[in-house]
């Protein structure tokens, strides 16, 4: 029987955001679970109260649920919460998708250090609740994709965190560390899936983060950051279907 697998959502979204992803999974005989994470889908009303290590510790609690170690794959904001909830729960294998960045791992770029510069100010929002911008999300989220699709997936985002976003986009004004992970407590393979043109988590940043926890990593040189779902990604599917049974064996 194939490992389950555990899709964790970015910032704004939900599990809505692997309909089409997952298929390939299901189809290939995995159990795919694409929960909701604390605060968002029909719980949106409180996401104002959640941090990133509640994300993280609802995120923990499935795993431990589950019949096995599963895979658990994570986009943008997700992937940092797999990567943070497979130090508090053993996994077989993370697939960290356009991830946002761990504590202590600045943005490579002008423009990634822009939009963390930026989002300085939603520290005066630690306790709100943060609507989804439309402009930046086309610009730098969607941008390779059709008007009408990029248009259907906003409609269906709903609010964020503010604090879970300070505390990952400034990082370095967060006296507890909230998003560190260590590399020694991560003890599964890890693959890395980057887009060449993303302007979200540039290249560069994204393999200072391959490189602390020794990761593979595998980049699609035209595409951006929705890697779920832009044009293309059927081929990110099969890079993590193909790495899977390597990472099962190595975890063995």
């Amino acid at each position: 029987m194939p490992a389950p697998i555990l899709m964790v959502h970015g910032a704004f979204s939900g599990g809505w955001s692997f309909d089409a992803f997952k298929a390939p999974f299901v189809a290939a005989g995995h159990l795919c679970a694409t929960p909701d994470l604390p605060g968002h889908g029909a719980d949106s009303a409180a996401v104002a109260s959640f941090s990133m290590t509640d994300y993280a510790s609802a995120i923990a609690a499935q795993i431990e649920q589950s019949s096995e170690p599963p895979i658990v794959i994570g986009h943008s904001m997700g992937g940092l919460v797999a990567l943070m909830a497979a130090a508090r729960a053993k996994v077989s294998g993370l697939v960290l998708i356009a991830p946002s960045s761990p504590w202590g791992i600045a943005a490579n770029t002008l423009e990634g250090a822009a939009v963390a510069f930026g989002m300085i100010g939603l520290n005066a929002y630690w306790g709100q609740a943060v609507p989804p911008d439309r402009q930046a999300f086309e610009a730098l989220s969607v941008d390779r994709m059709a008007e009408a699709d990029r248009k259907a997936i906003f409609a269906r985002l709903g609010p964020e965190s503010g604090r879970a976003i300070s505390e990952t986009i400034n990082w370095w004004l967060d006296p507890s560390m909230t998003t560190r992970v260590s590399p020694e407590d991560i003890d599964a393979p890890v693959l890395l899936l980057a887009g060449g043109r993303d302007h979200v988590q540039s290249l560069a940043t994204l393999r200072q983060t391959a490189e602390r926890y020794s990761a593979d990593l595998e980049v699609f040189p035209q595409m951006s950051h929705w890697l779920i779902g832009e044009p293309g990604w059927e081929a990110v599917a099969d890079a993590a279907l193909s790495w899977i049974p390597g990472a099962l064996r190595a975890a063995a």
